[in-house]
């Protein structure tokens, strides 16, 4: 685990590259930067984000964090990983047993970094904002972990 993620912070990620898999069908992120007080995260997506597309985000993910979802992780055969995810993210010592975060029944997905245990321990998930820049989609958030 090289990544110093912040483990709330990188199970929320989890959270909006699936809802932004299921809004546009477009995959997972192709680069992210996971920091305790704000992140960014790229997409390959064509364009800015509307305001009532970015509004739906918070919505879904938000909704997803206060299911109170278990994060689990279970390890399987690289072949059999290879079958279900897109491996390329990961590091080239990953090893033939590969690491799957889940997050409930919501997200699948291989992963060597920390996570929470719960999606109650999150926080409330705001974006920022967004632009379009050099042929991609840049997303900035933050969590309110606030606990009330």
């Amino acid at each position: 685990m090289s990544k110093n993620y912040d483990p709330p912070m990188h199970s929320a990620e989890h959270i909006l590259n699936q809802t932004m898999v299921r809004m546009f069908n477009r995959g997972r992120s192709i680069n992210a930067h996971i920091e305790k007080k704000k992140s960014r995260i790229d997409y390959n997506i064509d364009r800015d984000l509307t305001a009532e597309e970015k509004l739906e985000i918070e919505k879904r993910v938000n909704d997803v964090i206060n299911s109170n979802l278990n994060v689990t992780e279970e390890f399987i055969s690289r072949e059999e990983a290879e079958r279900m995810f897109n491996l390329n993210k990961l590091p080239d010592d990953a090893g033939e047993r590969i690491r799957i975060i889940r997050i409930g029944k919501y997200d699948a997905c291989p992963c060597s970094g920390p996570h929470v245990s719960n999606t109650s321990e999150i926080g409330d998930f705001k974006i920022l904002s967004t632009s379009f820049e050099n042929g991609f989609l840049r997303l900035r958030f933050k969590l309110d972990k606030t606990v009330s």
